[in-house]
């Protein structure tokens, strides 16, 4: 259960994380995320009602779409999902477009490649990082700063009124040492009253004033925290844990690749095999064993993947996260 007060002073904590860098009085923002999702409301709709800003809405994503609204409409600000950043960049018409308006954008909702970053930012000249927050929070709850130091993989610091700490996984209590991975807790305005009429579910998630997020993280002695997985979501694979952000990133780098997830899926010999998921840029060939062996010769053997299957498209909710219980599912079935 969110708010009214919860939702505006997210807005609030957002709107002051931006001070004197984007979304400034009259501002235009680029809305293309759904605005029955929390992040569509927060960081699009009521963040441009608190500057009088102007929103340029989409009724829904389309990358041909977004690039003609871009050029024409000069937006400053567009927050979005890593597939719709990856969208615009992969657009076989991108060059035609004038992206120069974008100082700055939020990427939510799922991890944010590095060579995505990179990409964005050579081409537009404006800043792109990565946010993090919870349907549970209004979203929002960390943010990358957009100017000065840049921490690769972070999802940023907690934003104003906000706190964050890190605890052990298995009792809940204890705030963990800096660089120590535990369960993110946060607590601030934003976060929710609880869940409608599941009062275990909200004592369980809600917590001396905690919201307990399911995620595993560690914070570094500035407040900048990195997420290393959700609890449920490590591959144990030859006896290590592995984390799918780090095999994903990878991934990314290969100069054929457009899209790519990786799941665990059972082996005869060990808990869990690594599994990739790819979709390949428009007219590229590449081989499975190009990708495993890609992948080898940069990172640790446990977390290259053995497993490599081609796609066309990756199952996506609406706002662009890829749908990996789907994959998971799928997997499931075959192995009956």
């Amino acid at each position: 259960m969110l708010t009214h007060f919860n939702l505006v002073a997210n807005t609030l904590q957002i709107r002051e994380s931006f001070a004197g860098t984007c979304c400034q009085l009259r501002d235009r923002i680029l809305v293309t995320l759904p605005l029955f999702h929390a992040y569509g409301i927060t960081l699009g709709m009521n963040l441009a009602i608190s500057i009088a800003g102007t929103q340029i809405l989409l009724p829904r994503f389309d990358a041909g779409a977004a690039l003609k609204a871009i050029n024409d409409h000069q937006p400053s600000y567009f927050p979005g999902t890593p597939h719709m950043y990856m969208s615009l960049l992969n657009h076989p018409r991108l060059g035609e477009y004038d992206l120069s308006s974008i100082k700055a954008g939020i990427s939510v909702s799922a991890p944010l490649p590095t060579e995505v970053v990179r990409r964005f930012e050579t081409l537009t000249g404006g800043r792109l990082v990565e946010a993090y927050g919870l349907t549970e929070a209004s979203p929002v709850i960390t943010i990358n700063p957009l100017f000065g130091a840049e921490i690769t993989g972070s999802i940023g610091q907690p934003l104003p009124d906000t706190d964050c700490a890190v605890v052990n996984l298995d009792t809940g209590e204890k705030i963990l040492q800096p660089d120590e991975f535990g369960e993110l807790i946060v607590r601030g305005p934003q976060v929710m009253k609880g869940y409608w009429n599941q009062p275990e579910e909200t004592a369980y998630a809600l917590r001396d004033g905690w919201l307990f997020t399911g995620d595993v993280a560690k914070m570094d002695g500035a407040g900048f925290i990195h997420i290393v997985n959700r609890k449920k979501r490590t591959i144990t694979a030859v006896g290590y844990d592995v984390n799918p952000r780090d095999v994903e990133d990878v991934l990314y780098e290969h100069p054929g690749v457009t899209e790519a997830v990786v799941i665990g899926i059972e082996s005869l010999y060990y808990e869990k095999t690594i599994k990739a998921y790819v979709v390949l840029e428009e007219g590229e060939t590449v081989t499975a064993a190009e990708i495993i062996r890609f992948c080898r010769e940069r990172l640790e053997e446990f977390q290259v993947p053995k497993v490599v299957e081609f796609r066309d498209s990756l199952p996506k909710t609406i706002a662009g996260k890829v749908l990996r219980r789907v994959l998971l599912e799928e997997e499931k079935k075959r192995s009956l």
